[in-house]
């Protein structure tokens, strides 16, 4: 389940990997930003952290069981979405989506006319 979840993370435009608290997270980032981590636990156990605009976040929350504040983050910012298949890739997806376009909307013009093109 997380190895799709990772590559949609991937996909997007100028993403990369890095695991700097070890081989069990994922941390990816765009322009050096975190928008996405990514925690391999067995079985039911992967969760993956996104940003998330509080309003949205809370929402999130009361809608999803799966949905929690984020763990060992801004809880404000900050969701965790346990992988355990009860959602849907779209919805993770769309959540994924989010999370990028709040950390590239905060980068310098510049930077992010060269994640456009």
């Amino acid at each position: 389940m997380t190895d799709g979840i990772l590559d949609y993370c991937l996909g997007k435009k100028g993403a990369v990997k890095e695991f700097p608290f070890g081989p069990e997270a994922a941390v990816i980032k765009v322009a050096d930003k975190m928008f996405a981590l990514l925690f391999e636990g067995n079985g039911e156990n992967s969760r993956l952290n996104l940003k998330c605009d509080p309003m949205i976040a809370e929402n999130l929350r009361e809608q999803h069981e799966a949905v929690i504040p984020g763990y060992h983050m801004n809880k404000k910012h900050w969701n965790t979405v346990k992988l355990d298949g009860s959602l849907p890739n779209e919805d993770i997806y769309a959540m994924i989506d989010h999370s990028y376009d709040l950390i590239v909307q905060k980068l310098p013009k510049r930077i992010q006319e060269t994640l456009s093109e």
